[in-house]
């Protein structure tokens, strides 16, 4: 490969993955089927609010864009979410429904903050269907809006009786962008390992879901949380609806990765969601902090004045346009300037009651205490994170000032630290490692240490190493590895995973540990080595591999340094 191949190569971030995967992750045999003239083979299911029509594929029944609440348009905007309305005959639930909205109006190409948009190409605007390009009738794109309150559902079997554990997944793009739409996260192969329900969600995201405006009127009180309500929301759905399509409304597992982990540890700290889910799985998401009153205000603040509203009229909120109201929210995120816009910018603040506190901080929060956690990140999480090539070649000195722009004074006792377990890393080496344990590992380290505090439900921790073998290897374990190995959709994600035996193999066992955590609250299959919870004194960690391993505290000084680093006590 030549150098400026290379340097192509290496700005295959994580949106081109995300994007790439989704389009390969649909199904060939839906594709060849469709192609040869056969009809889809249609299944209808009830829900609370009337009957819906599916399709049934490899034996697995699927079921798009079913609405669980109605449209947050108009006098619903910024309130929390409410049941959508009854409708009579069967509803069509056949294509994916529309994503929150997301996309900066004076920039329809961008993503939202430069994240994924996690919505395949297949189904969302950006793209055109995989199905259109083939000259067979599909998936078409769904588009973005209001009237995003929709889930998806793969089960194997309708109203039997069966009592099988529900699998909610919540995506990333953090807080801010994103949809439960993407084909990577096909829920069929899931569903037939494991005789399980896969579920999808979309909800509310950046200002439309975390705008708080309750300063200026109590009509809003919930405004700070509404995308996180939205979700509370749909598992109320589950609750209320599941059992119809042979789930157990006792056995819910909710998981997430990225920001899907950051609205799992943000649903362990809500009241009205307590009861509601039965384990809690977490891919490299970190939520110690959400975002603070004072700053949400602050947010809200900078919003009217964005619009010319005084904060007497804030209700005038309501009717202002869908893409003026996105345009003062890119415009804000511009002058934040901040890329922890998921503690800075619009995404949950704790209210004191419908958020009493942060998910970990001071303490973690007791609410959801008995909920077993499963938790972990992977080892080079910023290498799908990053779109700087020159990161890949940085000389000694290069990598020196990237980590004391981090770390200041610390940086030269960490670069040691991080120097003694790996001699031979190359200077770009020991920057990826120091920047992913700096966002990530430390971080996800101690989530799992508050967590264990407890003393309740038990907390089982990993460390995913695994490397792709694509691009040359030169991406390592980077974020966003982990969900195609517990979806059991590596060889659909093969862009991302290389799809070959290695992969395959160990998604067998790793997304064999997931259902076991779904069904039990308990990790443990004869696939993995034993594995133990995690408490403060042994901190058991998987460390999952072609070859996986129990560890423990497997980067203990590396561990201690950031601790200290970023003030975790």
């Amino acid at each position: 490969m030549s150098p400026s191949d290379s340097i192509r190569a290496l700005r295959m971030n994580r949106r081109d993955f995300l994007r790439r995967a989704s389009v390969v992750a649909l199904s060939s045999s839906v594709l060849l089927k469709y192609a040869n003239g056969q009809g889809p083979n249609f299944v209808v299911a009830e829900t609370s609010f009337g009957k819906i029509r599916g399709v049934e594929e490899q034996g697995v029944k699927i079921f798009k864009g079913i609405p669980y609440g109605a449209s947050t348009a108009g006098i619903n905007r910024f309130m929390p979410p409410v049941d959508p309305g009854t409708w009579t005959g069967v509803r069509d639930a056949l294509e994916y429904g529309r994503s929150a909205p997301q996309t900066d109006p004076s920039s329809p190409k961008r993503n939202p903050a430069g994240l994924p948009r996690n919505s395949a190409a297949a189904t969302s605007p950006s793209g055109p269907s995989i199905f259109t390009a083939l000259g067979v009738p599909g998936e078409k794109p769904t588009g973005e809006g209001e009237d995003c309150l929709v889930l998806n559902v793969w089960t194997p079997a309708i109203d039997d009786g069966s009592k099988r554990p529900v699998i909610l997944w919540l995506h990333g793009g953090g807080f801010r962008g994103g949809s439960g739409s993407n084909p990577g996260w096909d829920g069929t192969n899931l569903c037939l390992r494991g005789n399980v329900v896969v579920m999808t969600i979309n909800h509310r995201l950046n200002v439309m879901g975390f705008a708080n405006l309750s300063e200026f009127s109590p009509d809003f009180a919930a405004s700070g949380v509404a995308g996180m309500l939205d979700i509370v929301h749909a598992l109320k759905w589950v609750r209320t609806n599941i059992a119809k399509f042979g789930g157990d409304p006792n056995t819910v597992m909710i998981f997430g990765q990225s920001g899907g982990g950051r609205k799992c540890e943000t649903l362990l700290a809500m009241p009205s969601a307590k009861g509601l889910f039965h384990r809690a799985t977490i891919e490299s998401g970190v939520a110690i902090k959400v975002v603070d009153r004072d700053i949400a205000t602050r947010n809200a603040e900078m919003l009217l004045a964005k619009l010319g509203i005084p904060k007497t009229d804030v209700h005038k909120v309501q009717k202002v346009p869908l893409k003026k109201l996105m345009a003062a929210h890119y415009a804000i995120n511009h002058e934040l300037g901040n890329d922890d816009l998921d503690a800075q910018g619009f995404a949950p603040s704790v209210d004191g009651t419908i958020l009493p506190q942060h998910p970990f901080y001071p303490t973690a929060s007791p609410v959801s205490a008995d909920v077993p956690v499963m938790i972990g990140n992977t080892r080079t999480e910023y290498t799908g994170l990053t779109t700087d090539a020159a990161l890949w070649h940085l000389d000694q000195d290069g990598m020196q000032t990237r980590i004391k722009e981090l770390l200041g004074d610390q940086s030269e006792a960490m670069i040691n630290v991080y120097r003694k377990y790996s001699p031979d890393a190359s200077p770009s080496d020991i920057f990826f490692l120091i920047e992913s344990d700096y966002r990530y590992g430390a971080k996800t380290m101690k989530i799992a240490e508050r967590r264990a505090a407890l003393g309740k439900g038990s907390v089982y921790l990993y460390y995913f190493t695994w490397e792709s073998p694509v691009q040359g290897g030169q991406l390592q374990s980077p974020h966003n590895i982990e969900w195609p190995f517990a979806f059991d959709n590596v060889k659909l994600c093969a862009k991302l995973t290389g799809g070959g035996p290695a992969a395959v193999a160990l998604a067998d066992r790793v997304s064999e540990a997931w259902i076991a955590f779904a069904r039990t609250g308990n990790p443990n299959t004869p696939k993995l080595p034993h594995w133990p919870a995690f408490t403060a004194t042994d901190r058991a960690t998987m460390v999952v591999g072609n070859v996986s391993q129990v560890v423990n505290d497997p980067l203990r000084e590396k561990r201690i340094a950031m601790f200290r680093a970023l003030n975790l006590s």
